[in-house]
């Protein structure tokens, strides 16, 4: 048998074991995913799951013949849950080495975050890089842990608060100097809150990294993690798709900013 032959068999096999271990999966209980609050990509409303890579999730999944089951939860609880095996999935998490040993990723991200700091129009700081920083108190997220510069620093300090929201209400009282969180997410939670024109984005960025769907390691999921990567692959590359993101984002544009420093971690 020639080379090209062999690699054909090889290809019609492997597509063989995946597409069987897929219609096992889609035969059998559906797929328990766990997320916080994390609009514009993943949210609840009136008690119903909502975002961008909510419905693209839910459409490759579907196209899969794979169903799915939203929960939502405070993100410390959705790492644990996952970790012990109480959920199959994690969604919009970032690839880090102490997650390898129960999670499988697809090649392919969900989307990706920018990670900025927000301030209060009326109280203006002027940040460049993170020792600009010393003195002030920084709003961060519930469960979230950021690495580097960012978490070690001495210069200031960090103040962790129940949601994102409190955190934007903390920020225009003036309880706390600056918020960090994702450029999309700062914008939707302003203006849910009315605050759009009271807070805004400062240009320096954090991070830039890609997020993903987080599977628990089980038998099988290698396969799952794969064919959900080359769907979405596929997906993204649709009318769909850019129709989904258009329903939440409009034609916002969020230009890259002038610096990276260090890596925030969902």
């Amino acid at each position: 048998m020639s080379l090209t032959g062999r690699l054909s068999r090889r290809m019609r096999l492997l597509g063989l074991v995946v597409l069987v271990g897929l219609s096992s999966l889609a035969h059998g209980e559906r797929l328990r995913i766990v997320s916080d609050d994390w609009a514009p990509y993943l949210y609840q409303e009136n008690a119903q799951p909502k975002g961008i890579d909510y419905e693209v999730t839910n459409e490759v999944f579907k196209r899969l013949g794979v169903q799915v089951q939203w929960e939502f939860m405070p993100w410390r609880r959705c790492l644990a849950m996952v970790e012990q095996g109480l959920a199959d999935g994690v969604m919009d998490i970032f690839q880090v080495d102490s997650r390898q040993d129960y999670l499988i990723y697809p090649d392919e991200p969900m989307s990706q975050v920018e990670f900025v700091l927000y301030q209060a129009r009326s109280r203006p700081h002027p940040i460049e890089r993170l020792e600009d920083l010393a003195g002030l108190t920084i709003g961060t997220s519930p469960g979230y842990t950021y690495d580097g510069a960012f978490a070690e620093s001495p210069l200031f300090r960090r103040e962790p608060a129940p949601s994102h929201e409190a955190n934007f209400g903390k920020l225009a009282l003036g309880r706390i100097d600056l918020v960090v969180t994702d450029r999309r997410v700062g914008r939707y939670v302003s203006r849910r809150l009315g605050l759009e024109q009271t807070v805004e984005a400062l240009p320096l960025v954090v991070s830039r990294r890609p997020q993903y769907l987080g599977l628990a390691r089980k038998p099988g999921r290698e396969q799952l993690a794969q064919a959900f990567s080359e769907e979405l692959r596929r997906f993204k590359q649709e009318p769909a798709y850019a129709a989904i993101s258009a329903r939440y984002l409009g034609n916002q544009d969020f230009p890259f900013a002038v610096e990276q420093q260090e890596r925030g971690t969902r």
